[in-house]
């Protein structure tokens, strides 16, 4: 290790005090061993240096953004090396008249939110940890987030990616303009590709305008789940456009009412909440709530300001506070909703245990968490009750993860959704880019 040292000097690190402390990210996937180094990045070169190192060697690696991921992407590797991006914090330039970002992994989320909205501008990608998350991990995984109902996901907002392949080659993908069909599509191959086919280093965003007026908060409570979903099912339906939809079952709401005191009331069954925005932003709420009310909502208005928005992005925290750590982000066509969460609710009942589920409702993505004793039976059993939530998913033509990506804590669910040849064109694009499977091997495909 001494030439890796030589090379990057200072941003190697090597002590097990200072190494332990990037081995593990906010899943439940349990790391065993000791990774070898750190690599704290802060250029394209240095990875570049750190990977050509470990693949000539046949050392896995791990790369680590802010290490918010829940499904053990992160995590580090026994004797392996840890790529860290959190120096690469840099957003390199804000460009109001083409309308995109150029950034580096690093940047939180959020900070280019806010840096975009001082240019008239916005990310539209929203993932509720926004605040710490990373711009880098969200295309790795390609996260949605609360304003995916009205904007898409993570996907749909990447014009270029600068990437770092395995052996230590540095490819860039995409453009700046709004068409470009030269060649394969790399940059879609990318995002999403959980680290395992190249680490990206640079990133040419699309932004949006801000939309004018103030935005209306509005909130619908409901005595029955599956009356919630499909209001739901009939608002994504309608001629009504709403940046938010977010769906919260009772036991999230006084979770998160207890750990984080927003004013919340808490409903028999769940509670709806949406934004809208634009200069109809107070029609179009009047609207959803009107579709709310119709489909059996006991009460619905318009909130004071966004704190109900807020409070919905600390049900992961509450939730985990709660006790509930056992958790899986399935998705379901629109139209399921109401099946879904009836199921869930059949399936908890079966199991008895506790789930807690929350959704971005406008697009079908549901967070179900089970409350689990921190034993190894107590998960196993857990993990069985997920396992059947995301088969329910799976039977009502749905998706075993919407955002969170698989990791390494959902690899045994990839051939529930994908066949023997989905599979192996999959490996064989991870064999092509990475020979010697030395980046996050084992993890996504």
């Amino acid at each position: 290790m001494s030439d890796l040292k030589h090379q990057l000097k200072e941003r190697l690190l090597t002590a097990r005090s200072a190494v332990s402390s990037f081995e593990n990210d906010a899943s439940r996937a349990v790391f065993t061993g000791s990774a070898l180094a750190v690599v704290l990045a802060e250029s394209a070169s240095d990875v570049s240096v750190a990977l050509a190192w470990a693949n000539s060697r046949n050392i896995p690696v791990s790369i680590r953004g802010a290490g918010t991921g829940l499904v053990g992407g992160a995590t580090a590797f026994d004797s392996g090396l840890i790529v860290s991006l959190e120096r690469m914090n840099a957003i390199i330039e804000i460009s109001p008249g083409d309308r995109l970002a150029t950034v580096q992994p690093g940047v939180i989320t959020a900070d280019l939110d806010e840096e975009a909205q001082a240019h008239g501008l916005f990310f539209p990608p929203d993932p509720a940890s926004a605040r710490t998350c990373t711009v880098g991990g969200n295309i790795a995984t390609n996260a949605g987030g609360l304003r995916c109902v009205a904007h898409g996901v993570t996907s749909d907002w990447v014009a270029a990616l600068t990437v770092v392949l395995a052996d230590g080659r540095i490819l860039r993908t995409g453009a700046r303009t709004r068409k470009n069909v030269v060649g394969y599509d790399l940059t879609r191959l990318f995002v999403g590709s959980e680290g395992t086919l190249g680490v990206i280093v640079e990133a040419v965003v699309r932004l949006e305008s801000l939309p004018v007026g103030t935005p209306v908060t509005f909130w619908a409570e409901f005595d029955e789940l599956a009356a919630a979903g499909a209001a739901v099912t009939r608002i994504v339906g309608s001629q009504t456009k709403p940046e938010v939809l977010e769906l919260m079952d009772a036991l999230t709401v006084r979770a998160i009412e207890e750990a984080f005191p927003s004013g919340m009331r808490i409903p028999r069954g769940a509670l709806l909440v949406g934004q809208t925005v634009g200069r109809d932003a107070a029609e179009t709420a009047q609207a959803i709530l009107e579709l709310c009310r119709a489909h059996g909502a006991t009460a619905a208005a318009v909130a004071v300001d966004d704190a109900l928005v807020e409070a919905r992005r600390m049900s992961n925290p509450a939730l985990t506070a709660r006790g509930l750590k056992i958790a899986c982000d399935v998705g379901v066509p629109v139209s399921r909703l109401a099946q879904m969460f009836t199921g869930v609710a059949a399936l908890a009942e079966r199991h008895a245990l506790e789930v807690a589920s929350v959704a971005h409702a406008g697009d079908g993505n549901l967070h179900c968490k089970v409350a689990a004793p921190d034993t190894p039976a107590g998960i196993a059993a857990a993990d069985m009750l997920i396992d059947d939530i995301t088969r329910l998913a799976l039977s009502l033509e749905g998706t075993i993860t919407g955002e969170h990506g698989i990791g390494q804590v959902k690899h045994h669910e990839l051939p529930w959704q994908l066949d023997e040849v989905a599979i192996d064109v999959q490996r064989s694009i991870k064999l092509a880019l990475d020979p010697r499977g030395t980046l996050s091997p084992g993890r996504a495909v």
